[in-house]
């Protein structure tokens, strides 16, 4: 644990630029479904970098925010594990959906965030679409806030604790940026008994602070 983070190790399909952060647009924003194809042989490539041809491990998906779920209609990353079940490809490895998303109050101060952007929205002082504030996203936050915003923001159902104590687990998102997120959900998955050996995404936009791009068991 580094300052209430998780250092796991993380390995993305490729960074987060050209054509694969266009592919990936395009599935989530755009209804190009039959990009997913194309993410789950890339994220089927990432796992087998990572894990080679070792059995055994658990995929656990990131969830994503309720306002997203709603705005979509579906889990980029959970439709995508699909796809990679489908076409068996790594078939070797469990999936385990386990993980949820937790309401964390507000505080104070994001209260008065919040307010001040709706204000700010309806005065049309800041254009909707440049402003960050008082939003359930986190596209435009520092690390250390991002790492505030999300933490304890996640947990292992109650209901299937009992599935993922003692199991290894790579946890799979589909993008990486300050790597709160894959903390968050890595605190999650530990205090409910599992083991995290690591993570796959399918971009990265840089390599985090406390986070290695390392496979899992590579020696630095």
């Amino acid at each position: 644990m580094v300052d209430g983070t998780v250092g796991i190790g993380v390995v993305a399909a490729g960074p987060y630029r050209d054509e694969l952060a266009q592919c990936l647009l395009s599935f989530k924003h755009f209804g190009q479904w039959r990009a997913g194809g194309v993410l789950a042989s890339c994220l089927g490539k990432a796992l087998k970098a990572a894990l080679g041809n070792q059995a055994g491990f658990s995929l656990v998906p990131v969830p994503t925010s309720g306002s997203a779920y709603r705005r979509r209609g579906f889990s980029p990353v959970h439709l995508i594990l699909l796809i990679l079940r489908l076409r068996r490809i790594e078939p070797q490895h469990r999936h385990l959906d386990v993980l949820e998303k937790v309401r964390i109050p507000l505080t104070r101060q994001d209260s008065m965030t919040s307010l001040l952007a709706l204000v700010q929205r309806y005065l049309n002082v800041v254009p909707a679409r440049e402003s960050t504030l008082g939003t359930s996203g986190q596209k435009g936050l520092g690390q250390g806030e991002r790492a505030r915003k999300v933490r304890g923001s996640m947990r292992v159902a109650p209901r299937r604790a009992g599935v993922v104590r003692g199991r290894r687990c790579i946890l799979v998102d589909d993008v990486l940026t300050t790597g709160a997120t894959l903390s968050e959900a890595a605190r999650a998955v530990e205090a409910a008994g599992g083991v995290v050996c690591g993570a796959i995404v399918l971009a990265a936009t840089r390599p985090p602070a406390y986070a290695s791009m390392r496979a899992p068991g590579d020696q630095p």
